[in-house]
């Protein structure tokens, strides 16, 4: 079913298994990229290190600045063939990505202690050191700021949606139904 489309788009909550999702598609001839490295590059051109939080202030800023849907007219001029992008938070994203051919938006969701569980396991700057603290960042991502995540109206918008609450193995089993 997804197979077909040149341009797989991933969206979804922090720790649903978007990475692993995009690892697997990779292993099946997809190129990837991601919208939040256009805003890694602002960061290192700052001097600013990598988080969670500066990632989410940075990239709230380049589309307060240049548009709402910056990040993905950035990442869209380097594509060719077809491509998994990653990081889709904002739904004028959405809008640019699918006015390319073959586009196809994929949430990933999971429960959200499940989610905090693997968070915690992968030794990143998360930005949140407890479950409420989880919480409180996840709400941040649910604005209603047109420059801002809205990661909720993103899965909204997704052509179809992946409830990851299992093994790696389930989560490979269920895209390859899906391939």
């Amino acid at each position: 079913m997804i197979q077909r489309h040149r341009l797989i788009g991933l969206t979804g909550t922090n720790g649903a298994g978007k990475g692993v999702t995009a690892e697997f598609l990779k292993s099946r001839g997809y190129a990837f990229v991601s919208l939040s490295d256009a805003i890694r590059e602002e960061l290192r051109r700052a001097g600013i290190p990598e988080s969670r939080d500066a990632l989410i202030a940075q990239g709230n800023e380049l589309r307060r600045v240049f548009g709402p849907d910056v990040l993905a007219r950035r990442t869209l001029a380097g594509i060719a063939g077809p491509t998994v992008i990653d990081s889709i938070r904002n739904p004028a994203e959405v809008a640019a990505l699918r006015e390319q051919p073959g586009f196809i938006l994929l949430a990933i969701n999971a429960p959200a202690a499940l989610r905090f569980e693997r968070v915690s396991l992968r030794g990143r700057n998360e930005s949140a050191a407890t479950f409420e603290d989880f919480l409180d960042k996840e709400a941040e991502e649910k604005s209603a700021d047109p420059a801002a995540q809205q990661i909720h109206t993103c899965v909204a918008l997704a052509d179809l949606t992946i409830t990851n609450d299992g093994s790696i193995e389930d989560l490979h089993r269920r895209l390859e139904e899906l391939l």
